[in-house]
């Protein structure tokens, strides 16, 4: 079969295509550190936990350390005066596939030092654990609890760490993970069976059943829909 003649779906059947670790890092490059107050410090202050770092796009700085010292090293950013990343506007994860560590990825900024900076910690499929930065970052809530929803990190200490996006008892693993199939992992069969199946308490409050049948909007055209409009 020729480009041209495949289609959408048989795009979706190939799966997916497992990203480019070292095509990725060659975009930016390695700068110089005293650039950069934090990255500066994080070398001077941490020495081994500071795996390596990189300049991408300029002005963005990344940075890579040791996930057992993650938490030791993101409080002494938040709270360092000379740094005080006061915002954690994100946390995410990456898997590039082929067996490599998946990476999570904090994305701070310090709001009285004007400064960007993001952290990334690399862990390996067999110990996809790391300290939650809860107790830090209140808005880390949601975003630790969707990397262990789509990615299987389990953040340790985390107040209520449980899937966000995907249904408690999902079966399939882990959406964004390279190594799970765009159709996913059951058959178009049992995911109808399991849909059909599922228990509606899953997704609505007793409270809300016992309240009777779900309400249906009237069809366009109709008096009722009419007197809904004034």
């Amino acid at each position: 079969m020729t480009e041209r003649e495949m289609s959408g779906l048989d795009a979706v059947g190939e799966g997916p295509v497992s990203s480019d670790a070292t095509e990725s890092a060659a975009t930016g490059s390695t700068g110089d550190p005293s650039d950069h107050p934090s990255v500066a410090a994080l070398l001077e202050r941490f020495g081994d936990a500071v795996l390596r770092h990189r300049l991408n796009a300029g002005d963005q700085w990344v940075v890579w350390v040791d996930p057992a010292r993650s938490h030791e090293i993101l409080a002494w950013l938040k709270d360092d005066p000379d740094h005080l990343y006061d915002m954690m506007s994100d946390v995410t994860g990456v898997d590039y596939g082929k067996g490599r560590p998946v990476e999570v990825v904090y994305q701070m900024y310090s709001t009285g030092h004007r400064r960007a900076l993001r952290i990334r910690c690399p862990l390996p499929l067999d110990a996809l654990e790391i300290d939650s930065v809860y107790d830090l970052w209140k808005s880390v809530n949601w975003l630790e609890r969707e990397v262990y929803d789509l990615f299987g990190v389990t953040f340790r200490g985390h107040p209520d760490l449980r899937r966000i996006l995907m249904p408690s008892d999902y079966a399939e693993g882990h959406p964004l993970r390279k190594d799970f199939p765009l159709r996913g992992r059951f058959s178009r069969a049992e995911q109808t069976r399991r849909a059909l199946n599922q228990d509606v308490e899953r997704y609505y409050l007793a409270e809300d059943i016992a309240h009777g049948e779900p309400q249906q909007a009237p069809e366009v055209g109709t008096k009722a829909s009419q007197d809904g409009e004034g």
